[in-house]
This record gives structure tokens, sequence and C-alpha cells, in this order.
């Protein structure tokens, strides 16, 4: 059996925190090139002193992530076989290398594998979906200063390899301010790409900036480009958003609702239009989107799922409005899962007991 050379790259800036672990789970492969863009701290001192990494600094003006990452790329060595883009926050569960090699053939040229994005504070993974950055050396480009994507260069043949678990440690109080310029950049680069005039609408609903969010968004749906369902789905759901925390309800209904029909496979639209009847205490409605919502099963594996649709989150929520809506026994079962899915939370173990002294007591009632 060919034993594939595998080589790890990464670009990093202020990672200190990070090298240590970050070596120790990538040096399966190998070879490992980091790019260093200009680090004030530790980060390139505590990448020297990790023997097998080759690393290199250059500061990048002005920034973008595909000059970075196409630079960090081009110092692969070129008898690499399989290339894996990763960041200084990752972790790849132990044997993914062996695995990769296992999985791997000369026919192909992308593999995709399984990617916790996120984690609750108790440590279980929330956003989950399949990421793509393991390919061939001389066959893909990075494009676009900001979620910048692997272009292939020729005809791909990507497998799954789903037993390659990779883990992101975020913290999520850093700083997004490049985000915003950056894709305002790309989307005036190229209009009619319909992946970053999403995230551009998505950005400004970050921002709050919502009538900028409505506009770009329905720029996206009215892309030739944009078939996806699912992320059209995903941004006809921010509108609803937007809408919602400019005031106006039936708008925000409305585009919920068309959420529903662009994607009715899709849990998160119910999820969201049931939230807002929560949100407005019209919790006959809320109840009937959220049990919608739970007989999708299937979670789709992209990055448009949500953890709260898939977590305690729906069955807490659910436990709520049954309460409210005098439906004491569903409450009961909803409020049993959602403690069986986070037992360690405070707030949801006194709701249980307040559910369960009430169930017992109209159980008696009936009885």
């Amino acid at each position: 059996m060919k034993k594939y050379k595998i080589t790890v790259y990464a670009i990093c800036k202020n990672e200190e925190k990070n090298v240590k672990e970050w070596y120790e789970s990538m040096k399966e492969a190998d070879e490992i090139v980091v790019l260093d863009t200009g680090s004030s701290d530790n980060t390139y001192k505590y990448l020297k002193e990790c023997k097998k990494i080759k690393v290199y600094q250059k500061i990048i003006k002005p920034w973008r992530f595909d000059v970075a990452r196409n630079l960090s790329l081009a110092y692969v060595s070129l008898d690499t076989d399989i290339c894996v883009c990763t960041d200084l926050d990752e972790r790849f569960n132990k044997g993914w290398a062996s695995k990769l090699r296992n999985s791997w053939n000369d026919d192909v040229t992308r593999g995709r594998y399984l990617y916790n994005w996120s984690f609750d504070k108790y440590g279980k993974p929330g956003t989950v979906f399949y990421l793509n950055k393991i390919h061939t050396r001389l066959d893909y480009t990075w494009k676009h200063p900001v979620h910048e994507v692997l272009y292939p260069l020729k005809k791909e043949k990507e497998i799954l390899i789903p037993d390659i678990v990779l883990n992101h440690y975020q913290e999520f109080n850093k700083v997004r301010s490049t985000y915003l310029p950056l894709l305002e950049l790309s989307v005036k680069e190229d209009p009619l790409d319909d992946r970053n005039m999403h995230y551009l609408g998505r950005e400004y609903m970050y921002y709050k900036e919502y009538d900028k969010a409505i506009d770009t968004l329905h720029k996206h749906l009215m892309l030739p480009r944009a078939t996806w369902k699912d992320e059209r789905c995903a941004s006809m759901r921010y509108m609803g958003y937007c809408y919602y925390n400019k005031g106006y309800l039936e708008e925000a209904i409305m585009w919920y609702k068309k959420a529903i029909i662009e994607a009715p496979y899709l849990r998160e639209p119910y999820f969201d239009l049931g939230y807002l009847y929560y949100s407005i205490k019209d919790y006959v409605n809320s109840e009937y989107y959220l049990k919608k919502a739970l007989k999708i099963k299937e979670r789709s594996y992209t990055y448009i799922n949500e953890e709260k649709a898939w977590n305690e989150t729906i069955y807490d929520l659910l436990a709520f409005v049954c309460f409210q809506n005098k439906k004491y026994s569903s409450s009961y079962k909803h409020i049993k899962i959602a403690i069986k899915l986070n037992n360690k939370d405070k707030r949801l173990n006194n709701n249980y007991e307040v559910i369960k002294k009430e169930y017992l007591e109209h159980k008696k009632r009936v009885n």
C-alpha cells in the first residue's frame, strides 16, 4: 500500500496559547508548515521550538486571507500527496493521519470530514458540519479576501472520511472588525458570487445594520448562482430576524414561512418561527411550529445547521409553551428530554421540579 505524504499547513497571528496543543494534534503528519503573519507575542518563538514545524514570517498588507493561505500553501513541499489546512485553534482527534492515508487513493483530490465548529459550556458539540480543507498539492488555490474557499483547478473527486474529526476551540469574544470590510471587498470583486453575498448580509445582521442586511440578503436570493436551498432558506430566516428586530412582525413571520417553504426538510426555520411566537407570547403557534421542527429527525451537516435547534433548547421551549397551554403531560415529557440532554443546568432542573409537580397534581385531578 502506498504511503501518502501528509503536510499540515496553517497561518497564524498571536496564537501563543494554542501552539503546544495544536502541534501535539498535528504532529502525526509528515510535514508541518506555518506562516506567521505578524505575531507580537511568543507565537513565532514557540513554533520554532517545535522541531517538526517549518516556520515562515510574512506581514501581508493589505490583509487578505486568500493571499495568506496561498502563500502558506506555496511553502508546502512539492512531493506532498495530501495537504491539510487547519488553524491553530483546531485539534484533530487522535489517529487522524492513518485514517486519512487508509481512505485516500490516487484518484482523490479532496477530503471531507466532520467538524465540531463550536462546543457548549459543558463541552458538548454544538454546531457540527462537514469541512473539506484536505486536498491534493497542485490542484487548488484559495480565493476571496475572507471566508476564503479552495477553488479547484481541475475536475475534483471528493471523498467523505467521517472517522476524521476536527474540533474548533475559537475564542468567540475575538473582534470581527476585519470581516465586514473584507466581505464588502469580496462582493465588490465578484458581485455574482452567491456565498459571499449571503455572508455579507449575515455580517450586516450581526452588526445590527438590519436595512443593509435585508437589502443584501435579498440580492443573494436574486443571484442566478443562489440555487442551494439550505443557504437560501438561511437568508430568508435572517431577513425574518431583521424584520422582527425592526419591529415589523408581519414581515418577519412572512419571511420565516417563506424559509419553511424553501427548505421544509430543515429544522431551523420551524424552530425560528416557533421561537418568534414564543417571544410574543403566542404559545399556541409556538407549540405548533416547535413540534413541527421536532418532526425533522435528520440534521444537515452543513454550516447552516444551528445548535439551538438540536440541543436541549427546543425541548426547554416546548416544555414552557406546553405548560402555558395547560398541556402538562406534554410539558413534562419535553422537560425530561431537556434534562436528559443537559442535567447540569440549574434553571432547567428548577423548571423540571415545577413542571413535574404540576403534572402530578393534574394527573390526580384527572383521575
